[in-house]
């Protein structure tokens, strides 16, 4: 047996059993690939697959114990390049993030430049993407470390530790009859036009439920991945905003009024992800201990091993 058999079992179960799919991705044949795993599960004396003819329809049960280990091994592997990487050349590299639009444009500026100070020679490769999608790139290893508020933590194969805490802030022209209001309730921007984010991004969830909880409906126009095209409607009249507020920390213009909506929307958690076993060269402690002072090396390499939680934060 060996490392391209692992490789081409386990590519074939992440491509739902589609061989001709994995080979596009493995750069490689079809039927490199089907006899690859037909010689394993001939060594090991097991199928792995369940077969229609030449077509694969499931993963066997001995199969599930065969990916397990294919897994670990595969992981090891990466370690392995890692470790040799880190020690040939300690301060140089790419660090890959994956991350959403949010995190990217409000929050990793600042560590992002601190780090490559404290390594010019490390390479930043940055992916924006949903945060299902920061979950699987990190899981994939296409990116080292994710960070998100929603999804990560709901993956077993990934470390995650909350970095900070944020809330959603109301955003509308001075001129807007709420801009004289302190204190503006559920029922106050009910029946207002909202442009708000997409479902799927930056805390969205617990606006929908908060509006459930009190059995209203909100009159959302407009949704968008990005804050600063919510502001850019809400500028041009076509509602009020509801946006993290991240994304006005740095808003100069003076032309929106901006109010806290922590009370109404409750508190949001951006966490960062690691892969479950990966190993993690240096600077990529250093950027975690950048994105918060939650995050020391030391903390991070316990969360590795499964020596810390939540509550330790």
């Amino acid at each position: 047996m060996n490392l391209h058999q692992f490789r081409f079992v386990q590519e074939a179960a992440r491509r739902n059993l589609n061989l001709t799919e994995a080979a596009k991705a493995l750069h490689t044949s079809q039927p490199g690939v089907s006899k690859a795993i037909i010689e394993l599960e001939d060594e090991l004396g097991v199928d792995i697959f369940a077969r229609h003819g030449k077509r694969l329809k499931r993963v066997t049960e001995p199969g599930q114990h065969v990916l397990k280990s294919i897994e670990l091994i595969m992981r090891e592997v990466t370690n392995l390049k890692r470790i040799g990487e880190q020690y040939s050349a300690q301060d140089s590299g790419t660090l890959s993030i994956a991350t959403t639009h949010t995190q990217a444009r409000y929050v990793l500026p600042v560590p992002v430049a601190k780090l490559r100070e404290s390594y010019p020679k490390v390479n930043i490769s940055l992916h924006q993407a949903t945060p299902h999608e920061v979950a699987r790139m990190v899981i994939d290893e296409v990116a080292e470390i994710g960070m998100a508020t929603e999804s990560l933590a709901d993956y077993p194969d990934l470390v995650t530790l909350p970095c900070y805490e944020w809330q959603h802030v109301l955003v509308m022209p001075n001129n807007h009859p709420l801009a004289q209001r302190e204190r503006i309730g559920l029922e106050d921007i009910a029946h207002e036009p909202l442009v708000t984010y997409h479902p799927s991004f930056t805390g969205r969830g617990k606006i929908d439920a908060a509006f459930q909880t009190r059995k209203l409906q909100p009159r959302i126009v407009l949704e968008a991945i990005d804050s600063d095209v919510i502001k850019t409607y809400v500028r041009l009249g076509m509602g009020i905003g509801i946006v993290a507020e991240m994304a006005m920390r740095d808003d100069t213009n003076g032309d929106l009024v901006v109010r806290p909506m922590g009370h109404l929307f409750g508190q949001n958690v951006a966490r960062v992800a690691f892969k479950r076993g990966a190993y993690l060269r240096n600077f990529i402690y250093k950027f975690a201990e950048l994105l918060s002072d939650r995050l020391s090396r030391e903390l991070v390499m316990r969360a590795m091993v499964g020596q810390v939680n939540d509550y330790e934060l």
